[in-house]
C-alpha cells in the first residue's frame, strides 16, 4: 500500500475516532421538557432567553412555551368530565413532548460530517485517476 493512500485511511480514522466521543458530549447537555416547569411562565422565559428553541418547549411554532402548563393568573375551574370517546385533538402539538424533529446542533454535526465524508470521498477518487492516467508506477 502506498504511503499517501495510507495516510489518506489514516487520517479518516483518525476523523471518525475523534468525533465518535464529541457526539456523545454534544448530547450530555442538560434537556430541559415542558415536565421541568410547574408554571407556563416560567417555560415561556426559558423559551425567551434562548427564541432558536433548542429544548424545544414550542412544539406547534407559535411563539407560546408549554401551552398546556398552568399560568400564575389562571382561576380554579371545575374540570368538565370528557366521554370516553373523545379523540385527541392536538396530540404532540400540545407541547408536552414526543418527536419534533432534530436541534440544530444536530443538523449542523451532520451536515459537517456528510462534507468531510464526501471530500474524502472525492480526493480518493481524484487520486486514483491522477494515477491511472499517469500508468504504474515503476520500482
Amino acid at each position: 500500500m502506498d504511503i499517501h493512500i495510507r495516510a489518506l485511511y489514516t487520517a479518516a480514522l483518525a476523523v471518525l475516532v475523534t468525533a465518535g466521543p464529541a457526539v456523545a458530549v454534544a448530547h450530555a447537555q442538560t434537556d430541559l421538557d415542558c415536565s421541568d416547569f410547574a408554571l407556563q411562565e416560567d417555560a415561556q422565559a426559558e423559551f425567551n432567553r434562548d427564541p432558536s428553541d433548542p429544548f424545544r418547549l414550542d412544539a406547534d411554532n407559535d411563539g407560546i412555551a408549554c401551552e398546556v402548563l398552568p399560568h400564575t393568573t389562571s382561576t380554579a375551574v371545575t374540570p368538565t368530565p370528557a366521554s370516553s370517546t373523545a379523540l385527541p385533538q392536538r396530540g404532540v402539538d400540545a407541547g408536552v413532548g414526543g418527536s419534533t424533529g432534530p436541534a440544530g446542533f444536530e443538523v449542523v454535526g451532520g451536515v459537517g460530517l456528510t462534507v468531510v465524508a464526501v471530500g474524502l470521498v472525492a480526493g480518493h477518487v481524484l487520486l486514483r485517476r491522477r494515477r491511472s492516467a499517469v500508468g504504474p508506477r515503476r520500482p
